[in-house]
Parts: structure tokens; C-alpha cells; sequence
């Protein structure tokens, strides 16, 4: 049995992405999709949704709105670009809150939750066996995937990010702090005001610098102790 799915939100491309993320998610099966809350709204009444993706900053009704409107709510994971409504939605019993741009490591711990609420018998099953991934949005038109494996370093450019990875690099209208939230910790560090860095791909750590991919880049006064002290101890059992 599939949970039934319905995708909200306003970007065709974040629409793209998550119809991606559950055509490859087995048990999953996509209802419909649509770019406007107001529309969403007769269609979730009147079938049997199991799962919601949500996103928040919506013309004429925002996701909150929507989801206060129903009588009877599915389960909903939030899909958005900003952190600020974590709180407010979590008060409405939301499953999860996912910030865009959503690594398919984090739909698949967000999907599983479903599964388990649901007492599916495959909810411990489900896995992102294929190579972590990330979509990011290169521009308006282009939603650009990269592997979590390639991925050098995360360079802060302001209001932007340079993304660094063996093969090419991109630039991305997102901050580093959020950026870095989405990676998962075990395989990213953030060792500066200016960098989030592969714990994978260090080759050398000399005095208050890593060398990754023959550049050294500097570890922040207040980044140096726990940067060393997770660096040198990775490798450990």
C-alpha cells in the first residue's frame, strides 16, 4: 500500500524536485500537484490524502492558511525556503519542516516518519540507497543537481554561495548558515565565517589551515577546536 501524496507550492521547479524525490521513493504514489493554495483546497477535501507537501510563502493563501482551513489535515511536511515559520507550523502538528533546497536524504528521514505514523510494515525499509543528492537553483529556470559526494567546499559570497565540487563549481542565491543546516553533519563541517567544508576530502591539516584539493583554507579562531578535534578524530571506530 503507497501513502498518497499531494504536492502544494507556487515554484514549478520546487514542484519538479519533490515529484523527482517521490517517483524515486518506493511506497509513495503522487495524487496531484498544483501551483496555488486556493486550488489545493476542494481537491484535498475531497480525497483520501496520507501526505502533504507544503510549501508556506504562497499569493492569496499561504500553506499555514491552508492547513488551518482543513477539517481533516494529512499528514503534512513543510517544503520552504525560510526557517522562520518552524515554530508556528510545529504548533499545527506538522510531520516535518524541510528548508529548501532539500537534500533527498532529508525527504527520505522526512518520508520515513510518515511510514511509521501510518504502521506501514516497510517504514524501517525505505532508504536513499542511490548517492545523496541536493537540487539547487542555479537561476529562475535551472534547478541543478550535485552529489553530496563531490561537493569540495562551501564558499559565503554575502547573499550568495559558491559551491565547489570536483567537477565544476556553482553559484547559488542562498546564505551559508542555511545551506550548511541541509548538509548532513557527519559528512560537513563549517570551519569559518566563510566556508563549509567536506570532512571527506581534507588531505592535511597544518596549524589553523586544511588543504583540500591542493588550496589551504583558513579555520576560524573560533571554528579551531572543534574542527580539529572532528577532523582528527573521524577516522576512529
Amino acid at each position: 500500500m503507497n501513502l498518497k501524496c499531494v504536492i502544494v507550492d507556487d515554484e514549478p521547479l520546487a514542484i519538479n524536485v519533490i515529484k523527482s524525490y517521490i517517483d524515486e521513493t518506493p511506497g509513495l504514489e503522487l495524487l496531484n500537484s498544483f501551483n496555488n493554495a486556493i486550488k489545493s483546497i476542494e481537491f484535498i477535501r475531497a480525497n483520501d490524502v496520507d501526505l502533504l507537501f507544503l510549501d508556506i510563502n504562497m499569493p492569496l493563501l499561504d500553506g499555514l492558511n491552508l492547513l488551518k482551513s482543513l477539517t481533516k489535515k494529512p499528514l503534512t511536511i513543510i517544503t520552504t525556503a525560510h526557517h522562520e515559520f518552524a515554530v508556528e507550523s510545529y504548533e499545527l502538528e506538522v510531520l516535518d519542516y524541510l528548508v529548501k533546497p532539500i537534500p533527498f536524504y532529508r525527504f527520505v528521514m522526512a518520508v520515513n516518519k510518515a511510514f511509521k505514523v501510518k504502521g506501514y510494515e516497510n517504514s524501517d525499509t525505505v532508504k536513499a540507497t542511490e548517492r545523496a543528492y541536493i537540487f539547487v537553483n542555479i537561476n529562475k529556470k535551472k534547478m541543478q543537481k550535485i552529489f553530496l559526494d563531490e561537493i569540495l567546499t562551501v564558499e559565503s559570497l554575502k547573499d550568495y554561495i559558491k559551491i565547489n565540487t570536483t567537477s565544476n563549481k556553482y553559484i547559488v542565491h542562498q546564505t551559508l548558515g542555511s545551506f550548511t543546516d541541509n548538509l548532513p553533519s557527519e559528512k560537513f563541517i563549517r570551519i569559518h565565517r566563510s566556508y563549509t567544508i567536506s570532512i571527506e576530502k581534507v588531505e592535511a591539516i597544518e596549524g589553523n589551515s586544511v588543504e583540500i584539493a591542493g588550496i589551504r583554507y583558513t579555520i576560524g579562531r573560533s571554528y579551531l577546536n572543534e574542527t580539529k578535534s572532528i577532523l582528527l578524530n573521524n577516522n576512529l571506530p
